[in-house]
């Protein structure tokens, strides 16, 4: 079905994610050479951390400048100072202006094509050139973009320049540390005048079950040539083993210059493989813009089949099934590698949010690196995804409320073009705790715009808002919250479901939730209720308060991605399978905690350690500890040195089971009884030596495939020795190098780029990439500790 694309022209286009952008010319014998080409454009960047006014332009010399591969965060190189102007929301960290220079050539072949540079997102307020000529500004770091370069270009032996300058010197600029820089993928794409319109190609499963599904594929082609061109539509489907389910076509029509035309077609799928959270299975959509017999342009584009909806009555159901949604709120740095996120930093951390049994991820509080959405498509996770933090009312001088009137319906749309075919979002958020809220009148006009153009490019999802406060701004009662089509609300559970009481047809949803047991009790115990996002996923950079901190520490896995024990507690509510894990408590909370070597502190965000995975007391002269075992099994029995001190029951309302241990050295050791697992605390000794762990026992050679070792310093028997705080050197041999080292003790200010980090707790971490194929040998050392290595496979 063919009918002409009736919406205005963009012409300032922003970046193709790559799972868009696969070719597909060896899956087809019609595809011609002449279909569009993407290709990575990361590779041999110079960079200056400093203005260079004429840098723009081909001719400037930048030899003596620094030469790197994207992605690149400058600010997580440091160095930590009280006085940058970042604060602590940008955790002390630097700013500044930086610039990126790029030499490369066209062959004479692709000078009657179309060319385009994609950016996954530029940390922030860009400025780009081609060869002199100014490309476009973007104030908003986390969304892609595209330019185009045709018509600026050589082509042949001489080369072209593409400059791109980086302004985050205004600070503070963000609540929390968001990098600086090119910190996403860039791309370089080429194709026929007549090509697919850029992020059109859109798929939709509007029924989905398990005897058979219609996917719904549409998309606009567009014709940049100077003459009319007849062209036809080819979509073919592929099944998650790569079997083609047959080829789709839409009949030939001319396309004349300037004119987007729109195509729609419905597919059948036969008993269907379900995308849910234990069969994320992906189908693909390979659609073909054809000439004659030629490919001219084309597109793989990953897609699940799935069905689900939010009930009024029953909360959320996917496929078929109703259940909670435990998910957890995520900034976009992943500790020492800041935020040039590998995949494999996200894999890290998404495996340890699985085994606690999180199924979603709010991207708090920004669209994410288009890869981010990618890996949650393809391991199960649902995913709000969020726009904004601020409208037109600030939160800090410099943060995107200067931009907001301008650029935030582009940004909105631009990200939802992208981001809708992803099977892993479920809900699409227009902002979080925004301060325009009390202002009813202005709040609800910018709401009911942002609203619309989320329906326009993509009707089939639905669109929620992190309320904050409202009792003070009164969104329940003045129509706000009722232009959302699922009510989010953060931090206030009894009034969310006070809502829904008042108005049973409301959706409601908890887009940020704390993580103590009265929280998830509401969400356990109300049928409405569709789920609640947990504040924090993961501890991030910024938001740690006041000088030395440097990190807010409010989240279920610590910086280094390893699971804290408020994470082991959620475990045992969350989790599907049987789970016990035994801690011990100095104090009741963190602000009973009075010693100040537990590192307590006034501010509110500095860490403050209660719970402790150790049976090293500080007290060794007799006394009684305070433990707590986690656990969803029906009974567990606690001994210390294999003498029992009783069994208990689960809790039904979820609380832990708690014993007082007179203190004695030696193996503390909790059994679930009925399911045969346990858990233990063993006494360590004086530090003898480390032992070294990978993530992963091999690892490929991409820029995004990174392998995280940590060094635990233990005593000889093995046993994790936690006050130890040596300073652990690395060393690599083979075809590897270090990405970045780091620890969980949030008042170092230590680089994250060097060879060395103090252990902290008994451990840190270091990640390692492959820069070739072959055995990578890792060391570590350290003085008066026997040395250890292992070996990681690249290939």
């Amino acid at each position: 079905m063919w009918r002409e694309f009736a919406g205005q022209r963009i012409d300032k286009l922003e970046a193709i994610p790559v799972r868009i952008a696969i070719l597909i010319s060896l899956l087809a014998l019609t595809a011609s050479a002449t279909a569009g080409v993407t290709e990575p454009f990361d590779s041999n960047w110079q960079f200056l951390k400093a203005d260079a006014p004429g840098a723009e332009q081909p001719g400037f010399d930048d030899h003596a400048w620094r030469k790197l591969s994207l992605p690149h965060d400058w600010a997580i190189e440091g160095p930590f100072d009280e006085k940058n102007p970042s604060g602590q929301g940008g955790a002390f960290l630097p700013g500044g202006i930086g610039w990126y220079r790029k030499s490369f050539a066209m062959p004479g072949s692709d000078s009657a094509r179309r060319v385009f540079v994609d950016f996954d997102g530029v940390m922030a307020n860009s400025d780009v050139w081609i060869n002199g000529f100014h490309l476009g500004q973007r104030p908003n770091g986390f969304v892609s973009f595209r330019y185009e370069l045709t018509g600026h270009l050589n082509f042949g032996a001489k080369q072209n320049v593409l400059a791109v300058r980086v302004d985050d010197s205004r600070q503070p600029a963000s609540r929390w540390f968001a990098g600086a820089g090119m910190n996403r993928h860039v791309r370089l794409v080429t194709t026929d005048p007549v090509h697919l319109a850029h992020w059109s190609t859109f798929i939709a499963t509007p029924k989905a079950t398990k005897a058979g599904a219609t996917v719904h594929v549409q998309g606009d082609i567009e014709n940049q040539g100077t003459s009319a061109r007849n062209v036809s539509v080819q979509i073919q489907l592929v099944d998650p083993r790569g079997a083609s389910l047959g080829t789709q076509a839409i009949d030939a029509r001319a396309l004349t210059p300037g004119q987007p035309v729109h195509f729609e077609k419905d597919v059948e799928v036969v008993s269907p493989q379900l995308w849910d959270l234990d069969t994320p299975v992906l189908y693909r959509a390979q659609v073909r813009v054809m000439e004659g017999p030629r490919a001219i342009d084309q597109e793989s584009v990953p897609f699940g089949i799935r069905q689900y909806h939010f009930d009024p009555d029953t909360g959320f159901w996917l496929n078929g099934r109703n259940f909670k949604i435990k998910g957890v709120c995520l900034h976009f740095d992943a500790g020492g590698v800041g935020t040039a996120v590998p995949v494999g930093a996200w894999v890290h951390r998404f495996e340890a949010l699985k085994e606690m049994g999180v199924n979603a991820i709010r991207t708090a509080h920004d669209p994410p690196d288009p890869a981010f959405l990618d890996l949650a498509d393809r391991m199960g996770f649902l995913v709000m995804d969020e726009m904004f933090d601020a409208w037109t009312v600030g939160k800090n001088p410099y943060d995107y409320h200067l931009y907001f009137k301008e650029w935030s319906q582009t940004d909105t749309r631009d990200s939802v073009m992208r981001d809708r075919n992803h099977p892993s979002i479920i809900l699409y958020s227009a902002g979080n705790e925004i301060h325009d809220t009390p202002n009813a009148t202005l709040a609800k006009e910018i709401l009911g715009e942002l609203v619309q153009v989320f329906h326009n490019q993509d009707p089939t999802r639905p669109v929620t808002q992190a309320l904050f406060r409202p009792n003070v701004s009164h969104d329940y009662d003045n129509g706000l919250a009722d232009l959302l089509d699922v009510v989010g609300q953060n931090y206030r559970e009894n009034e969310i479901l006070a809502a829904h009481q008042s108005k049973p047809s409301r959706k409601i949803i908890g887009t940020e939730s704390q993580l103590g047991r009265n929280v998830w009790l509401a969400l356990r115990d109300n049928s409405a209720f569709s789920g609640q996002f947990l504040w924090a996923g993961e501890d991030y950079l910024g938001e740690g308060g006041a000088w030395p901190v440097t990190t807010s520490s409010e989240g279920l896995l610590d910086r280094t991605g390893a699971m804290k024990p408020v994470a082991y507690e959620r475990q045992s509510w969350w989790s599907e399978k049987p789970v016990v894990h035994i801690f011990r408590r100095v104090a009741p909370d963190q602000k009973a905690v009075t010693d100040p070597g537990y590192e307590g502190s006034p501010n509110r965000r500095a860490p403050v350690y209660t719970l402790f995975a150790d049976w090293n007391p500080r007290v060794a002269d007799a006394h009684e500890e305070n433990v707590e075992v986690y656990s969803n099994c029906a009974e567990v029995e606690l001994s210390l040195n294999g003498k029992s001190l009783g069994s208990k029951a689960l809790p039904k309302d979820a609380s832990s089971r708690n014993w007082r241990v007179g203190y004695e050295p030696g193996k503390l050791r909790a059994v679930c009884k009925t399911e045969g697992i346990s858990d233990e605390l063993r006494t360590a000794g004086k530090a003898a030596k480390f032992v070294l762990m990978a993530d992963r026992p091999k690892i490929g050679t991409g820029w995004d495939d990174v392998a995280y070792v940590t060094a635990r310093v233990t005593d000889e028997a093995g046993v994790t020795v936690p006050d130890a705080d040596q300073s652990i050197t690395f060393e690599i041999s083979g075809p590897g190098s270090l990405a970045a080292v780091d620890n969980a003790d949030y008042r170092s200010h230590e680089s994250f780029q060097g060879n060395s980090r103090k252990a902290f707790h008994g451990s840190c971490v270091a990640v390692v990439r492959a820069t070739g194929k072959g055995a990578i040998t890792f060391r570590a050392s350290a003085p008066g500790l026997a040395g250890s290595s292992l070996t990681i496979a690249a290939n």
